[in-house]
Formats: structure tokens, sequence, C-alpha cells
């Protein structure tokens, strides 16, 4: 089931709200945990079991490893469990195709489907019993809080990645406001706003573009970085905006990486809770930048290697996440004192090298990057430009504006500066208004659209 359809809309969340508000606070955990796993069961019938399972496997052995009796070794078979897991279902068919490759064999695939969210709450459960063996947190009381703390649907399927510590006190007593409803709506449907009225504008203009000439080559590219921003981002608003309705607090997971000014900071800004899961349970425990240089820039390559890894079984989610690692490695060693100096080159060098990023990870093969990087950089012998995409982008011109407005804060900044002002009053009373319109509009959109999957979805 996704957040953006009418079925979640108008009768699954509905009715999710009132028989959670008009239940007891001792059962709140056990309707949330029902209507999760119900949420689960219509995306993915067969692998339900997976997610329990899991959820079951992770909770005895954080008990266990928390007996201190043989921890270490509950904690190896926990971790290994977890990434077995995510290999077999993710990775087997990536690793066959590998194989035959390489030794000319012909190995039959075995086309195993990958579970909805398990990159997502596989990690949420691994950082679980990591943080009880290193006693940051104290395991779930009962299984029931557990149970819905991995498989809480706002954020299952996409993120953001949930850690225990941050909502283990929520699990228990949270607080129910009308402050945090309306809240938690509002951020609701900018979420969805971003996913319907853009994201899925910018996939259409995507599919309709064709790239013939330098300016379409570099227009698909920076469509593609529009798309998933909005996209992904939007998942992270709706899954914030659910959590406050249902009294939790989920950490941000991007704070407008679009106008990051290097890699360092846009990775600061960009799928925020990845960076950090990556940096607490793989870069530090591997020393991180206190030890010896070659150590440390293996460490970040391990790091960089593995976040590609993380985002699908294909050797362009790998190279993704390998240049994004030797670009870091050249700013941290070279370009930041150089960066700090400037005060646009440092905004557009950014920008360039993210979009070139996402040609790579939106690539389904090698020769198609560089076929792509070609047509970018004038290395093969087509036109700068051509009727057809200037027609294109005439036509939209202004989704193009809109897009690049949303992705700065800007609108931001306008708001709180009026609202510092007399005219406050006028925000106040058109602020509903605004919500009520866009969620009228983004109904309309979903009534008239087909299926319009996340893009995460598949990673």
């Amino acid at each position: 089931m996704l957040f953006s359809s009418i079925t979640f809309l108008y009768y699954f969340l509905p009715i999710l709200l009132i028989i959670y508000f008009l239940s007891k606070n001792k059962y709140k955990n056990l309707v949330l945990l029902i209507f999760s796993l119900l949420f689960y069961f219509l995306g993915e019938p067969k692998y339900i079991i997976i997610l329990i399972l899991s959820c079951l496997v992770n909770y005895y052995l954080s008990k266990l490893i928390e007996k201190k009796e043989h921890k270490k070794i509950y904690l190896i078979i926990a971790i290994f469990y977890n990434i077995l897991q995510l290999l077999v279902f993710k990775y087997t068919d990536f690793f066959i195709f590998n194989v035959n490759q390489l030794f000319n064999v012909n190995l039959n695939y075995l086309y195993i489907v990958m579970p909805i969210g398990i990159s997502f709450f596989t990690f949420q459960t691994l950082s679980y019993v990591i943080d009880v063996y290193n006693k940051k947190i104290k395991p779930a009381d009962n299984l029931i809080n557990f149970m819905t703390y991995v498989s809480l649907f706002p954020q299952l399927i996409a993120g953001p990645i949930v850690r225990y510590k941050d909502i283990d006190k929520e699990l228990v007593n949270r607080n129910h406001s009308f402050k945090n409803f309306s809240e938690g709506i509002k951020r609701f449907v900018i979420g969805l706003s971003k996913k319907v009225l853009i994201a899925n504008v910018l996939g259409e203009f995507l599919k309709e573009l064709v790239t013939i000439d330098i300016l379409s080559s570099w227009l698909k590219s920076i469509l593609y970085t529009l798309q998933i921003y909005f996209d992904f981002s939007g998942y992270s608003d709706m899954a914030i905006g659910l959590g406050l309705m249902f009294g939790f607090h989920f950490l941000e997971n991007f704070n407008y990486p679009l106008i990051a000014n290097s890699i360092t900071n846009f990775w600061r800004r960009w799928h925020i809770s990845l960076s950090s899961f990556f940096k607490d349970y793989v870069y530090i425990p591997l020393g991180g930048n206190r030890v010896s240089k070659f150590k440390w820039l293996r460490n970040i390559f391990i790091v960089w290697f593995l976040t590609g890894f993380w985002h699908g079984a294909s050797w362009n989610f790998i190279i993704w996440g390998l240049y994004f690692g030797i670009i870091l490695v050249i700013e941290k060693l070279f370009l930041h004192k150089y960066l700090e100096k400037t005060k646009v080159f440092k905004y557009i060098y950014t920008l360039l090298i993210v979009i070139i990023s996402f040609l790579i990870f939106n690539s389904n093969s090698l020769n198609e990057i560089i076929i792509s990087l070609k047509n970018m950089f004038f290395l093969n012998k087509i036109p700068f430009k051509t009727s057809e995409t200037i027609y294109y982008l005439k036509s939209y011109s202004i989704l193009l504006i809109i897009s690049i407005m949303s992705a700065t804060p800007l609108l931001k900044i306008i708001i709180n500066k009026i609202n510092k002002t007399k005219f406050k009053i006028i925000i106040d009373y058109l602020e509903p208004i605004i919500y009520i319109l866009l969620l009228v509009l983004t109904t309309a959109f979903l009534i008239d659209e087909s299926f319009n999957p996340f893009l995460y979805f598949r990673f």
C-alpha cells in the first residue's frame, strides 16, 4: 500500500486513527502493530513472515545479549542473521550474475523477489542489537513494543531509519496533543504534495523527454536529481508527519541537500539517517579518522562501497558509492580549504557533482553511464539543442521553476519573515486553506493517475 493512494488516504488511515484514539493507552501499541502488519501484508502478503521472523529473532537475541553471558556470541549470531537475510533476498541473483560472468558458467537465477522495506527494517534491527550490546539502550520491555518499533508503518517501507534510542520512551509513554496532530497533518500534506504534484509530474516529463542533444542530456540528469529528491524527501515528510499524529518524533532525514556547499555538507543533509548509521556502526568502529592515513582512506572507501551496495544489487550503485568516496577524499585532502574561500563556485561545484552522481545512480550499465557523460560534455557528435527539447523545456518551464524554488528554503524564509510582521495574521488565516487545497489537488491527481510507487521502494 502507498501513502500516495486513495485507499490509504481515505480508508486505511481514517479507520486506524478512529480505532487508535478510541483505544486505551495500554492498547495503542497493539493497535499500531496490527495495522502496521496489515499495511505490510496488503503490499507484500507472502513476505510478511520475513518481517515477523526478523522481529522475533532480534527481540530474543537482544534479551540473551543483555544477560552478559556469551553476549558477544549472541551479537555475532544477530549480525549474521540480519546481514544474511539482506544478502539472500536482495543480492542472490546479483552474485549469480557475477559468478556467471567471471567464470563463464551458466548458473540458474533464483529470481527471488525482494521484500519491500527489507533494507530499512534490517538496518533498524541491526542498530538495535548493537546498541543493546554496547549498553546504549535497554531491550524493549515486551515483544509488542519491539514489534511496533520495527514494523511501525510510517517508516517501515522507505525510512527514515529510526533507531530505538530515539523513540524508546515514546513507545512506552508518549504525548498525544492537538499541536502534534495538526503539525503531523501539515507535514504529511507537504510530503504528499512533493510526491504527487512535483515528483510524479517530473517523472512524466522524464518519460516524454528523448535525449537527442546535449541540452536534453543535461536536462534528463537534472530532472532525475529533482525527482528523486522530491520523491524521497516527500516520503520522509509523510513518515515524520504520520509519526507526529501518533505521538512519535522521528529525526529529520533531509535538510535542503541541493543547496549544500560541498559534498561533505551534502551528505550531512541527504538521507541523514543512512549517513549516520554508517558513521556510527561502520566508520567509527573501524577507527574513523583516528588512525593512519592509509586506514582512514580504507575506512572511507569501505563505508562508501557499502553505501552504494546498500542501495541495490547492481554495479551502477557500487560505482555511485565509490564515486562519492573518491570525491570526499579529494575534498578532505585538497579541495576543502579552497572551496571555503569561494562564494558561488562551491555551490555550482557541489550541484554539478550531485547531478552527475544521479546520472550514475539512474543508469543500467557502465556503457550507458559513459554514453550519457559523453553526451553531456560535448564528446559525442550531437547538436547542442533541438526544437523538440526546447518545446518540452517551455512546456514544463513552470514545473521546473516551482521544483527549483521548492528545493531551497526560500519559501520558508519568506513565511518566517512575514510571521515577524503585522501581516502574520494573513498567514494564520491562509495556512489551513492552503493545506486543504493541496490535499484536494493531490487527491484529484491521484484519482487520475495510475500506480505511482516511491523510487526508494526498490532500494
